[in-house]
């Protein structure tokens, strides 16, 4: 007779139910509270598939041999070699001892920020982090390759990055209260099916049918129609990508120059306001930005603009950012001129009124978010001050020793000697590849600890074997989702592969800190000590009651106190002096004294138009602008070979959709292999034809495994990140630039055939390491 366990568990797209028969998953059933569960959930038996998963501690052969002496251009070339797990903690402990000593902590680079599992006990990046604090330290990063000059501009701007962050007005509020909604990037449950730490309910689509039923007026500002969905009924903007800024600056100029803005709010609550009106005006560069001037820019309607200059200020009027638009050259602008444009509008603080960012990059950005304690375990005290902003690890390994800036600060690059990555990938998520692959020789040692055998591990020295969360206990929960939710153990670890608690106490026993590590407690011990916390918190700070933890384990979920129908910056509004923030004014800053004092020539002192290196309105006839969004059927490269992410690929590859003008003028037909180039690599895909993107424009989804073909700098699978430039947002920002990217696109005249073949061939080598 057959049994089957019912397993409640959690990822990054949601809670769910495993079904499993003995040790064999048969099915995945979604969390009952969730009203729109995402597909990618069913997907998670791909983890329990042998085929692309490290089984068994491994060491690159040459490393082996020599060890920090050995060639790093070895590394995805040569063999590994099976090791006991006593030798790999040995060689690993003695690794993070050797460098400490020799170099200083600062030269050990602990690179990932945990996207392997939502779990925040089994949270591979703090794990990391946690052992490192207790022997010394290590450089680390801040901010993320999804949003870094977002945040950067507004903790000078607004004192916090709290509206990026998901505690702007929530999407309750403005479902009931705006009136006009101008969606600048997307606002999709594409992007919204994923949450980092994990999600209970996916509320965006129930917030945008009530938008609908209200009958709000909705403009999408976006190259791609399908930023939103088609139900929803907006009007298209196709808008130049990395012009929104010059849109934004356009439509506060028509309101200033009609004198229709409000100077009692940016008299009260701005500093700087008579900066940014001078440059609306033009009264420094003779150039007013009125709607004539951004329509040059973005390819927009002038008319169109200066209607809806007018609308802005005559309704209750709500601008949304996506995070997307901030990964770009001088990606601080359009955060920073969105909030101009909702400073001159007068409705910051105000319901349904002012501006938000990133509502649907995330699922939990926009719905009520948690107010009490999340689970989390702790990385402990820092030993040293050492950091470089995240997408600059090429530089980093290139030039060490040299100067870069942040946030107005001089600091420096140190000598990493050893980079420890655990639980991500960046082979799928760092700009210009090949650039990435010169700077990964110079480093003496490379340790990679991962459930996966994805492009980084390849391209290690030493290759620890990690669990997939199904095969550990583990709870999700963040500040962004209104449940606490219990990851139970469906399946026992595949072959030699160990949790990511139980490795980093083996590496920190043979440190000598393994007791500090552990604090006495084991897995479950530390579920219990990391949901209690919560659960008192909840009591004491709101007299929220949440269960005890055998409950909350055998239910599998529980409820968190949560704000809901918030509107931000409501109090400051009100009063301003008794509610100043954390700014150099403690007010809104629109013209800025730090800036001006550094002066940036790439982030001046109020927001403004600065051309990128590369875009549409300064490129050759047959360029195309590269869009490398977040796929629909997977989280960046995770479960790419599943069924989901299967279901969104052409003839095996990833499709690069592209409008059917372009493609006619190029000589491309619909399903045709296509290569995509420029001076920095090249790659291959299937052309998908459709007007729903813009002219000028090409989209190809990121997280395809790199698969190159030898030397010749073509990636065969589609991973657009051979493709994206690595600069630089501003000397201010130091975020990420991939979505500053011009690229040619013609037939590709190699054989397809050989091609596909390599790239299987690639996935059996793959296979049999």
């Amino acid at each position: 007779m057959t049994t089957i366990r019912r397993v409640p568990h959690c990822s990054h797209w949601g809670a769910y139910t495993i079904l499993v028969d003995g040790d064999r998953i048969v099915g995945v059933e979604p969390f009952e509270h969730d009203p729109a569960p995402s597909p990618i959930i069913q997907s998670i038996t791909e983890w329990a598939n042998p085929e692309r998963r490290v089984l068994q501690p491994m060491v690159r052969s040459g490393w082996l041999e020599k060890r920090e002496a050995s060639d790093g251009r070895g590394r995805g070339n040569e063999k590994f070699v099976p090791v006991s797990w006593d030798e790999a903690f040995s060689l690993v402990a003695g690794e993070i001892s050797r460098v400490s000593q020799a170099y200083g902590n600062a030269s050990i680079f602990a690179g990932s920020y945990g996207w392997t599992s939502c779990g925040r006990f089994h949270h591979a990046s703090s794990l990391l982090k946690r052992t490192l604090n207790l022997v010394g330290g290590f450089t680390g990063h801040v901010d993320t390759y999804s949003i870094a000059a977002g945040p950067v501009i507004l903790r000078h701007t607004l004192g916090s990055e709290a509206a990026c962050g998901g505690q702007a007005n929530t999407l309750d509020s403005i479902a009931e209260h705006t009136e006009t909604l101008v969606v600048f990037g997307a606002l999709s449950p594409r992007t919204a099916q994923t949450e980092a730490g994990g999600i209970g309910s996916h509320s965006l689509e129930t917030h945008l049918r009530r938008i609908v039923e209200r009958k709000v007026r909705v403009i999408l500002v976006s190259p791609l129609k399908d930023d939103l969905p088609e139900w929803v009924g907006a009007e298209w903007w196709p808008i130049r990508p990395n012009t929104d800024t010059a849109l934004m600056l356009g439509l506060a100029g028509e309101i200033v120059k009609a004198g229709r803005h409000d100077a009692d709010f940016l008299a009260r609550c701005c500093s700087g306001s008579d900066e940014f009106l001078a440059y609306l005006k033009g009264e420094n560069d003779g150039a007013p930005k009125d709607a004539a001037w951004s329509a040059k820019i973005s390819g927009l309607d002038a008319y169109k603009i200066a209607e809806l200059s007018r609308i802005l200020v005559a309704t209750r009027s709500m601008i949304t950012v996506s995070w997307s638009l901030q990964r770009a050259h001088h990606g601080e602008q359009p955060f920073w001129a969105a909030l101009g444009l909702a400073a001159v509008t007068g409705q910051i603080g105000l319901p349904g009124g002012g501006v938000g960012y990133g509502y649907g990059s995330l699922g939990g950005v926009g719905a009520p978010y948690n107010i009490g304690k999340s689970p989390a375990i702790s990385q402990l005290a820092k030993p040293i001050d050492s950091f470089i902003p995240v997408a600059r690890i090429t530089d980093m390994l290139l030039n060490p020793g040299k100067p870069f800036t942040y946030q107005g600060e001089t600091r420096t690059y140190p000598d990493a000697r050893l980079v420890y990555w655990a639980g991500g990938n960046p082979y799928h998520h760092h700009q210009d590849i090949n650039r990435l692959s010169e700077a990964w020789t110079r480093p003496e040692t490379i340790i990679v600890q991962d459930p996966m055998w994805t492009a980084t591990a390849q391209r290690a020295d030493i290759v620890l074997p990690a669990s997939t969360s199904i095969e550990r206990n583990d709870l999700a929960g963040n500040r962004r989702s209104d449940f606490i939710l219990a990851m139970h153990k469906a399946i026992e670890p595949l072959g030699e592969a160990r949790s990511d608690f139980d490795i980093f106490h083996g590496i920190a026993q043979e440190l000598g800190v393994g007791d500090a590590f552990s604090e006495g407690r084991d897995e479950m011990g530390w579920l219990r000590y990391l949901y209690d916390a919560s659960r008192e918190d909840a009591a004491e700070r709101f007299g929220f009651e949440m269960p005890d933890f055998e409950s909350f384990w055998e239910t599998g979920y529980a409820r968190v106190p949560v704000k809901t129908h918030h509107t931000y910056l409501a109090e400051y509004r009100e009063d301003p002096a008794a509610n100043a923030l954390a700014t150099e004014s403690g007010r809104i800053v629109l013209g800025s004294e730090t800036l001006a004092r550094l002066g940036y020539q790439d982030c001046l002192s109020h927001p403004a138009w600065i051309e990128p290196a590369e875009w549409l309105g300064n490129c050759s006839p047959d360029e195309l602008h590269l869009v490398s969004h977040q796929p629909e059927g997977r989280l960046h490269s995770q479960l790419e070979t599943a069924v989901a992410s299967r279901a969104h690929k052409r003839n095996g590859r990833e499709q690069a959709k592209l409008n059917s003008r372009d493609a006619g003028r190029l000589g491309i037909a619909d399903g045709d292999t296509i290569r995509l180039w420029n001076e920095r690599g090249a790659c291959l895909a299937t052309a998908t034809l459709t007007d729903a993107v813009r002219t000028g424009v090409i989209v190809l989804p990121t997280g395809a495994w790199l698969t190159p073909v030898g030397n010749s700098g073509l990636d065969i699978a589609g991973n657009p990140n051979v493709l994206t430039l690595d600069v630089p947002t501003s000397s201010f920002g130091q975020g990420c630039s991939a979505h500053t990217c011009l690229v040619h696109v013609e037939p590709y005249g190699g054989d397809v055939e050989d091609a596909h073949r390599t790239y299987q061939n690639a996935l059996e080598a793959l296979d049999a390491v």
